[in-house]
Formats: C-alpha cells, structure tokens, sequence
C-alpha cells in the first residue's frame, strides 16, 4: 500500500466521520445561513458583486475560524480520546501521513461548506438593481462575477491556514477540555486578536516603514488585504484609501500558517 493510498485511506475515513456527525451538520448550516442571509438582505440593492464581497468580508473574516473550529478541533484529539489513535498506531501509516489525511478530510468539509455557501451568495447577487454604484469604475474592471469568484477562492485559501491551525491545537493537546480551550483561544486570536495587536503597536507608534509586512502576519489581515487588492481595487475607479498588505506577503503569511501547523501537528500528534 502505497503513501498516498494510506493518506486517502485517511481522508475517506474523515469525510465518512463528517457526514455522520450531525452537530458538525449543524455548524455548516449555521454558516451558510448567515451568509446567505446576509446575500439575500443585498437583493435589489445597487453595487452588485463588490457591495456583495465588503458586505461579506468582515462576517467571513471572523465566521470561517468559527466553522473550521467546529469540524476540526475534535479530529485527532477525539481519536485519542474514543482509543481509536491507540490502533491507527498499529498500522503502517506514519505521522504525516495521518496528520496530513486529517487535515485534508476535515478541510475538504470546510471548503465545500465556504464554496456552497458563497455559490448561492453570489447567484443572489445576480438579482441586484443593475444601476451602477458610484465608486465603481466605469470601464469594463468593474463589477462582475469575477470579483466574487476571486474572493470565494481567496476565502477558501483563508479556511484552509485557519484549519491547519486548529489541526495543530487538536494534536497538541492532551485532553478534549484542552483542545476545547486551546481552540477556542486560537479562534479569537486569528480572527481579532493579532489584529487588536497590531492596532495597538500602530497606536504607540511602534511600527514604521513595515505595516505591509506586519499585516501580513495575521491570518484575517492577510485573507481581507488579499480580497481588497485582487477583488475589489480592479472593480473600483480609484485605489481604496484603507492600508492592506501585500499580496505577496499575505499569500507568504498564509502558506507559512498552514505549513507551519501542518508540521507542529506532525511533531505533537505522537512520538
């Protein structure tokens, strides 16, 4: 059996796990409603995709750390909870190759979920006024499905470091009220909490010449800076006055989030 064979063995048996647990239903539906809720409130309103995409930013800024919290912070430490990592132990599957099917199982729920979520969000996009808003651009950069394809697929990239991160809490701890806390905390500190940090350095004029970079630290700040620069800016007439990192930076500053908890988790999930 070979490494990816085992890994998928892995991620079917994840996907299978997610299907049957019905409170990890409950969270995905919550979710969706919320933002389809909110896409419904727009229909009839002037703005189209880009009044869409900033009226989404900040509630799936903060909401995908929640989701991916629910479907993942029970995934290892569960295992090891119900004695079922006792016995994936005895057989030829290695850390990575078990951390890495968890993580995937559990991120392919995250997604569908985002990408479901966005998809009927934006076809309830397309029932708004045509009328052009006024800080749209006037040539053909401006509003169009293109700008929301570009922030559900940026969305899905945000989900994805976030998951990794709590893939990580999940295999650190030692017990489910641990990983309970550990990831609660971490949720708060992805979605508000570097960024509160960050306010506060700008605030006593710590930070100078390396804001772009600071910025791209944080996970909600990388994920919102990346939806201004490569969404929203193309469709507006003049360049928003908000500061944002890089996108490179915030693409480095994601991967090194995911990358990172993938590999704190392979160290911690057993010796």
């Amino acid at each position: 059996m070979s490494r990816l064979s085992r890994t998928g063995a892995v991620i079917d048996r994840e996907l299978r796990t997610l299907v049957r647990t019905r409170s990890l239903l409950a969270v995905a539906a919550a979710f969706a409603a919320i933002v389809i809720a909110v896409a419904g409130g727009a229909v009839g309103a002037p703005g189209g995709y880009v009044s869409l995409t900033l009226d989404l930013l900040t509630i799936v800024e903060v909401l995908v750390p929640v989701l991916a919290f629910g479907v993942v912070y029970r995934s290892i430490r569960g295992d090891a909870e119900r004695s079922e990592l006792d016995v994936i132990r005895t057989y030829p599957v290695s850390r990575a190759e078990y951390v890495v099917g968890v993580y995937v199982g559990r991120s392919i729920g995250v997604l569908a979920v985002v990408a479901a979520s966005l998809a009927v969000a934006g076809a309830l996009a397309s029932f708004a006024s045509p009328s052009a808003a006024s800080f749209l651009a006037t040539h053909s950069a401006g509003d169009s499905p293109v700008v929301f394809v570009r922030f559900a697929a940026l969305a899905m990239l945000y989900a994805l470091a976030v998951s990794a991160v709590i893939t990580a809490a999940s295999a650190a701890a030692r017990t489910t009220r641990e990983a309970l806390a550990v990831g609660v905390a971490l949720v708060v500190v992805v979605a508000v909490g570097i960024d509160l940090a960050i306010v506060g350095l700008l605030s006593g004029g710590a930070v100078g010449d390396g804001l772009e970079a600071l910025l791209g630290v944080s996970p909600a700040s990388a994920f919102r800076g990346l939806v201004i620069e490569l969404a929203v800016a193309p469709a507006l007439a003049s360049p928003p006055p908000i500061p944002v990192a890089s996108p490179a930076v915030s693409l480095l500053g994601l991967a090194g989030w995911t990358t990172i908890s993938i590999g704190v988790a392979v160290l911690a999930v057993w010796r």
